[in-house]
């Protein structure tokens, strides 16, 4: 049935498929986004929202067949790239678009004046429009200032400000449509909420949004309703207000997902297997921390706590100023650390940012699975390709890697899928010590359930698991304690049947008095 928000959409489509090959991405997909309406886009990696955007964006060409609106105005499909500016319609994509060494006036002028080919700017009055456009919103960013010297949120409101600012200066065009494809990955919960302030602001400035993202309670908390994506086809499109998170699940995976199951057994540990003492870096100052055999500790806390410095000075990712790590009897000295030496010991760390600093997209899946272990390939001066494709193929099983084909470039496979072929490659390894940030960021609902699973695996081996993160939700599904920490110590640990999404959040933001710097 249509809605009000139908009658009056800002965008609407109706029958939109695309096909690859023998492949459907999209299955006679209709979407309607109203005027003023946040709309959330959900679904699995690969159920079609990606492709969806490209559409939109004039990177793809759709199936015969479908039909796109503007305001009421039937608009000609195939898009050409760019056609989307002229229509009113702006993208901030997850890795923002901004280009780090210019300054802030220079990324919110970049776009325009590229297309409009102008050759002189009046740089003194930009910057005092500059000034009075973040004004508007509440913000404080200086048009003088580097980019690489923003805070992450500040990165994020850049950007979408200024795809705000590119289309309200389209001149032959009322529309505003701003699709934010996945731009909160990368930032901590209460940033997310300052961003979505500003989003709030920008409706209320006239402004639609779709808002894509594997995030349900970011979804559940910004948007208006919900149109979920299932094996490219509309699964539903939901009231936000009127739905419950179980059902928006359902619509997601096809089926109904006991979120409480998804979290851990609370587990006997076995002895101690890694202990951190004295830990001190930027922002961690003498934190000791014991993980047993078989135990998984998360870490977490506000932003510029240092829970999130904590794994990365464990395995020398970021040069520790002091500390010392024991593991299996062997005492390493943490300012001396390598990340080498930390592999030799067993120690492995799986990183957020798994773009920049975990996987090479222009890799295969085999060859990627294969690094760590590549010695083991080796006969004679060359490598084997079929033992590395044999070994991949069989990561590939174990870890439900889809499509199972390593030879796939890494950069073609999804978000959790390639999570699933990180997690993969370093444990085959296995590991003493599995070192991770935010494990399923950017991840989906069902692969989400799949990695929880993959660490609990290893920790049932007797593998030790430190957790950095800042989903609580996550941190309750598969830690045994949850470690707090303010102003780089620790002020709080909690475990067994007191570890809840609430009550993590609770101690996150109310421990701001004594702190021990140390637990056991």
């Amino acid at each position: 049935m249509a809605s009000p928000a139908d009658a009056m959409a800002v965008l609407r489509i109706e029958n939109l498929s695309k096909r690859f090959g023998g492949s459907t991405a999209l299955d006679g997909v209709d979407l309607a986004i109203g005027a003023r309406e946040v709309h959330g886009l959900l679904g699995q990696n690969g159920s079609g929202k990606s492709t969806l955007i490209k559409i939109l964006a004039g990177f793809h060409a759709p199936d015969p067949g479908a039909r796109l609106w503007i305001n009421g105005h039937a608009v000609a499909l195939p898009l050409k790239p760019g056609d989307f500016r002229r229509l009113g319609i702006a993208f901030v994509h997850q890795h923002l678009g901004l280009v780090p060494s210019m300054s802030v006036l220079e990324n919110l002028l970049i776009g325009e004046h590229a297309v409009a080919g102008r050759w002189r700017i009046a740089w003194a009055r930009e910057a005092e429009r500059a000034k009075a456009l973040f004004a508007r919103f509440g913000m404080t960013l200086d048009p003088a200032a580097a980019v690489e010297t923003l805070t992450s949120v500040e990165r994020a409101q850049l950007a979408i400000v200024r795809a705000f600012d590119q289309i309200t200066r389209q001149p032959d065009t009322q529309t505003r449509l701003l699709v934010l494809d996945e731009p909160t990955p990368f930032l901590p919960a209460a940033d997310v909420q300052k961003l979505f302030q500003l989003v709030r602001g920008l409706v209320a400035e006239g402004a639609s949004v779709l808002f894509v993202s594997h995030d349900i309670d970011e979804v559940m908390d910004i948007t208006d309703r919900i149109t979920v994506l299932r094996d490219g086809r509309v699964a539903d499109t939901l009231r936000t207000a009127a739905t419950r998170k179980a059902d928006i699940v359902r619509a997601i995976v096809g089926r109904s997902v006991d979120l409480d199951a998804m979290r851990a057994p609370r587990r006997a540990p076995g002895g101690d297997a890694v202990s951190i003492e004295g830990l001190r870096g930027a922002i961690v100052d003498d934190v000791s921390i014991t993980v047993r055999r078989g135990e998984i500790v998360g870490l977490t806390g506000l932003i510029g706590s240092g829970y999130d410095e904590v794994v990365h000075l464990a395995y020398s990712a970021t040069r520790a100023l002091a500390g010392r790590l024991t593991i299996s009897g062997t005492t390493l000295e943490l300012a001396q650390l390598t990340p080498d030496a930390a592999i030799a010991a067993g120690i492995v760390l799986i990183p957020g940012d798994r773009q920049s600093d975990a996987v090479v997209g222009t890799l295969t899946v085999a060859d990627n699975a294969s690094l760590p272990v590549l010695g083991r390939q080796r006969g004679g001066w060359a490598i084997s390709a079929r033992g590395m494709n044999r070994i991949a193929g069989a990561l590939a099983e174990t870890f439900d890697v889809r499509p199972r084909d390593p030879s796939r470039l890494m950069a073609h496979l999804s978000g959790g899928n390639q999570q699933k072929v990180v997690l993969a490659k370093w444990f085959q390894t296995a590991p003493r010590l599995i070192l991770l940030d935010e494990p399923t960021q950017g991840v989906d609902i069902g692969a989400r359930e799949q990695i929880f699973r993959i660490i609990r695996d290893m920790s049932d081996q007797g593998t030790a698991v430190l957790c950095a993160s800042s989903d609580h939700e996550q941190l309750a599904a598969i830690c045994d304690r949850v470690i707090v920490l303010s102003r780089g110590r620790i002020v709080a640990s909690l475990e067994g049947d007191a570890i809840s999404k609430p009550a993590i959040a609770e101690r996150c933001y109310a421990s701001f008095g004594d702190t021990t710097g140390s637990v056991s």
